[in-house]
């Protein structure tokens, strides 16, 4: 029987839309799929909810981010103020409910915690018949990811597999996939059309400097950092979405530093990835899954306390970044890495042999497969599980 799909994201942030728009194109390229469709559960919210799910923490990101680290830190402990979060999300989350139970999928995928905790109720009331699994977009597995009831986790390494099996959920409901991202991440361009299509000298080594889709993070500080390289190198920079930034940057390269292309938001990432040498910025979930699946090493700067800096540190333990503390030590740091072509060709390498481009492909073949009945946690077990996260 042809399965029916439902994938919930959650726009807090973007990371969690792009998984759930790659594993959207990937069901849907798959004959065994008879419908899927990928919603963003705050579309179904009031936008207090919204607020406090996606825009606070945009703004949090800007302005505050060490309050996040430490709410990050508070809050990774399983099964923590759950019930108090769960009432919350239930009170806020009535159309979402309406919606789901209207579409009655047979396959349920969520790429956030909020649609996963929602669903997951809906299921153990009987309310709902299907399958739950939960795509976790970061390296590590934060406790909120964590369901009183679900069929499989996706995770993105051995390591956070192992976390969750020392917690107490069994082996067999966790997969190594790693975190989906678009296929095209995976396809080789024309490189030298692509150089010639944005102006880049061929044969010169080119850094990507990403300030993210938001537009945060500083950037006008690393260009002028850049500007200070010794070693010949070009320099893409990405604004993401806010003109103000792509505006004071180009004011800032000016026409005396023709080495530098300043861009806005780009659909073309998987295009600007495989013409890179470098990339500079921040280890979120997914941009770091496509960076790693182009075979491009980064240089990290300013990573989000809590899940980029875990982020961080798989990265620098799997020798496929360097990372920047200070943004004073930028063109020093990477002025050394180009000066030394082996071990740039040695992070590359890394970066390609962590990556997991077909992590979407696996999903779906996983799922549309998948017989497991769910599980659900009880009192006892989530105690124990509590119990074992505090042992260490």
């Amino acid at each position: 029987m042809k399965k029916r799909v439902l994938i919930i994201s959650t726009s807090a942030g973007t990371g969690h839309v792009r998984c759930g728009e790659a594993l959207e194109k990937a069901f849907g390229e798959d004959p065994r799929t008879a419908e899927v469709l990928h919603e963003d559960a705050l579309k179904y919210t009031n936008k207090l909810f919204r607020d406090f799910y996606s825009t606070i923490y945009a703004r949090l990101v800007r302005s505050a981010p060490q309050l996040l680290g430490f709410a990050y830190r508070a809050s990774d402990e399983p099964w923590k103020n759950e019930t108090v979060r769960l009432q919350f999300d239930r009170l806020n989350t009535r159309p979402l409910v309406k919606f789901i139970q209207a579409y009655d999928p047979h396959i349920t995928v969520c790429t956030h915690f909020m649609p996963a905790g929602i669903i997951s109720h809906l299921i153990q009331k009987g309310e709902l018949a299907a399958h739950l699994s939960i795509v976790v977009t970061d390296m590590d597995c934060h406790a909120m990811w964590l369901s009183r009831l679900f069929q499989r986790y996706f995770v993105a390494m051995d390591e956070t597999k192992a976390h969750l099996e020392a917690l107490g959920l069994p082996g067999e409901r966790i997969t190594v996939s790693g975190i989906p991202i678009d296929p095209l991440f995976a396809q080789p361009v024309d490189r030298e059309a692509l150089q010639a299509e944005l102006g880049l000298a061929p044969g010169k080594r080119t850094l990507l400097l990403s300030a993210g889709a938001l537009g945060v993070g500083p950037t006008e500080v690393a260009v002028r950092r850049l500007m200070e390289l010794r070693q010949p190198a070009q320099v893409l920079v990405l604004c993401g979405r806010s003109e103000p930034l792509r505006e004071q940057i180009q004011a800032l390269v000016g026409p005396n530093h023709p080495g530098f292309r300043v861009l806005g938001y780009s659909r073309r990432m998987h295009e600007l990835m495989q013409i890179s040498d470098l990339f500079i910025g921040k280890p979120g979930g997914l941009t770091t899954s496509e960076a790693l699946a182009c075979g491009l090493p980064m240089a990290i700067v300013s990573p989000i306390p809590g899940q980029e800096e875990r982020n961080s540190d798989h990265l620098l333990e799997q020798g496929a970044a360097i990372k920047c503390n200070e943004m004073t030590t930028l063109s020093f740091k990477i002025d050394r890495l180009l000066e030394d072509p082996p071990q740039l060709a040695r992070m590359a390498a890394q970066a390609r042999r962590f990556g997991k481009p077909e992590a979407a492909r696996q999903v779906v073949e996983t799922l549309l497969t998948d017989e497991l009945p769910p599980l659900f946690l009880g009192q006892e077990q989530r105690d124990a599980m509590a119990q074992a996260a505090l042992r260490g």
